[in-house]
């Protein structure tokens, strides 16, 4: 897991700039997304358990987002060179450099986490360990909304994202590997993207059991 990960982090170190000027807006241009993330956090609040891990924060928008939805949001980022400018733009929120199968969290401690594609960099084989570091941190009934890139085929296709190589995932095996971690996958969305990359974007909101 090291070397992708490695080259993951190298490559989004690079981008830092250019890649928090294009989603400062704090997804104003994609309705879909925006909803899905104040629907999750609206039934966080309801579980009265607000903190919350943006998994693979990036600039750290969504986490501020987060925050002005009403919940104890923190970011947490593979990339150094993230963390640094989340921390400068959004000063009064917390942001941590760290790897996704090794949270910085006690057993059971959120009440959400959201990994807002976050994980599509991973290979298929290691998405079990991401997924099950994710329930360890969910306290029982605590909510993960999942969003990715969907494919209509059988399996997952690695492709040449911009950044690093990614994969998109059929949403139905997506949906069984968040049920075989121990959530209950219970909510999707899926829409045609606003760009001609070719894949859906795709929604899972799931419930640790």
């Amino acid at each position: 897991m090291a070397n992708h990960q490695d080259e993951t982090r190298t490559a989004y170190d690079g981008v830092v700039e250019l890649y928090a000027s294009l989603f400062a807006n704090r997804l104003e241009t994609q309705p879909f997304s925006r909803a899905m993330i104040g629907t999750f956090a609206e039934l966080v609040r309801a579980t009265g358990k607000l903190r919350t891990a943006d998994v693979g924060c990036g600039p750290g928008h969504l986490t501020a987002m987060l925050h002005e939805l009403g919940l104890d949001a923190f970011g947490l980022d593979l990339a150094p060179g993230m963390v640094d400018h989340a921390r400068q733009a959004h000063p009064a929120l917390r942001f941590q450099e760290a790897r996704m199968e090794s949270l910085p969290i006690e057993d059971a401690a959120l009440g959400g986490v959201l990994a807002h594609y976050s994980m599509i960099h991973t290979p298929p084989g290691e998405l079990p360990e991401l997924l099950a570091e994710q329930v360890r941190v969910l306290a029982r009934d605590g909510l993960i909304l999942v969003s990715f890139f969907g494919t209509d085929g059988q399996e997952p296709v690695r492709f040449d994202h911009k950044v690093a190589p990614a994969y998109s995932w059929p949403v139905d095996r997506l949906a069984e590997l968040l049920g075989d971690a121990g959530l209950d996958p219970f909510a999707r969305l899926l829409h045609d993207p606003a760009s001609d990359r070719g894949f859906l974007d795709a929604h899972l909101l799931a419930r640790r059991s």
